[in-house]
């Protein structure tokens, strides 16, 4: 079953006690993401594998008005409590046959695919359910990142050791670029790039009308 732990994502976005280096790694994540905000009135917002938390998500709403989707396998019940927010509990492929097509704005796929073991499938229903213009937003590590967190997690205990046993694989723009054509994406709307100094790929997919 395809899963993703929610360690990781629940660190981060402004949690406190963070180190210097997940600051700026966050800093450069969001600035990034920022770029993409839909700009059409309350659009649908998904974040799938969004962390206990959902504090990516949380950092959006508070930035434009919008419906907001939190899906993780575990979420923090006071997220039924903030305005706009809807909280799924589940695993991302059942999920995500449960909504209808061409029905997200903004899709958020972010430090999720890499735990995966059906991505394709995965991206394929992701493409379904946006709408024509919709985007979808994802960032994975890449084969460099893989040394990198390795290190954080197994020899300096900087990052749970488990979300980095749940990797299933890592990612280049060689690996990652046709998996979103094969999903049905068309090659003039992605934009894939490395960021965070080659540790991680951040890719826009935005769907065609």
């Amino acid at each position: 079953m395809d899963r993703k732990r929610t360690s990781t994502r629940s660190q981060s976005f402004g949690e406190q006690g963070l180190t210097l280096l997940d600051r700026l790694g966050n800093w450069l994540s969001k600035r990034a993401i920022s770029k993409h905000l839909p700009k059409a009135p309350h659009p649908y917002v998904l974040d799938l594998g969004c962390g206990y938390g959902a504090l990516l998500l949380k950092n959006i709403s508070r930035s434009i008005a919008c419906t907001a989707h939190a899906v993780d396998l575990r979420l923090d019940p006071a997220l039924s409590e903030e305005f706009g927010f809807k909280a799924t509990e589940g695993a991302i492929p059942e999920v995500l046959s449960r909504l209808p097509g061409e029905s997200v704005d903004l899709l958020l796929l972010i430090s999720v695919l890499e735990h995966l073991e059906f991505p394709l499938a995965v991206l394929q229903e992701c493409q379904r359910v946006l709408k024509p213009e919709g985007k979808m937003l994802i960032n994975v590590p890449t084969w460099r990142g893989r040394w990198f967190l390795e290190l954080a997690a197994f020899k300096l205990g900087l990052c749970p050791a488990e979300e980095i046993e749940d990797h299933k694989t890592y990612y280049e723009i060689s690996s990652l670029w046709p998996l979103l054509v094969e999903a049905r994406f068309k090659p003039s709307r992605l934009e894939v790039k490395r960021i965070k100094f080659g540790l991680t790929i951040f890719a826009v997919a935005q769907k065609s009308q």
